[in-house]
């Protein structure tokens, strides 16, 4: 039995979207927010490690957005605070515009779901700030929301993989 469907069978199911065409196309036509980007966890430019830090401990996240004037001039991520805070050894007290990674690669609301995709696959992120046309953040697009919009796209295929598909069942189950 394949997982994978067979175009050419007939079936009176739903298609439940399990062709690839069809997530193709929607990653072109749907855009950004439609995966409904987390609410924008922020700190001013001006702040140290350690109001990130508790920051990112109180909202239960692994990145903020640094702003300056209202508009996203960088972000700070997990991986920031252990590369460039622990592992070199900074005090906390150090400004979060020292250790952040600057001008972030952005995304609008209106930009398709392909174009963010490649802006993380590109650079390796695990998140992408959302911005407005004036720059101002509007939420946070990270990699479980995309990967809670493609399994949308498979639910059939998703939904029902066993939990270790190289094992198999000793019995059968079911009546």
């Amino acid at each position: 039995m394949s997982f994978a469907p067979n175009p050419r069978r007939r079936s009176s199911a739903p298609l439940l979207g399990l062709y690839p065409m069809e997530l193709s196309r929607n990653l072109k036509v749907d855009s950004v927010s439609r995966l409904e980007p987390s609410p924008p966890r922020a700190i001013d430019a001006n702040g140290t490690v350690a109001d990130a830090i508790e920051e990112m401990r109180t909202g239960n996240v692994g990145c903020l957005l640094v702003t300056g004037f209202g508009r996203v001039v960088g972000i700070f991520t997990e991986r920031d605070l252990l590369t460039r805070v622990l592992a070199p050894g900074k005090p906390l007290d150090t400004p979060i515009r020292a250790c952040m990674t600057a001008n972030p690669i952005t995304v609008s609301p209106k930009d398709s779901v392909r174009a963010a995709v490649k802006r993380m696959q590109k650079g390796g992120y695990r998140h992408l700030p959302v911005v407005d046309e004036a720059g101002r953040p509007v939420g946070i697009l990270s990699a479980r929301r995309v990967v809670h919009y493609l399994v949308e796209h498979f639910p059939g295929l998703v939904f029902n993989l066993p939990p270790d598909p190289d094992r198999y069942p000793e019995t059968p189950e079911g009546a």
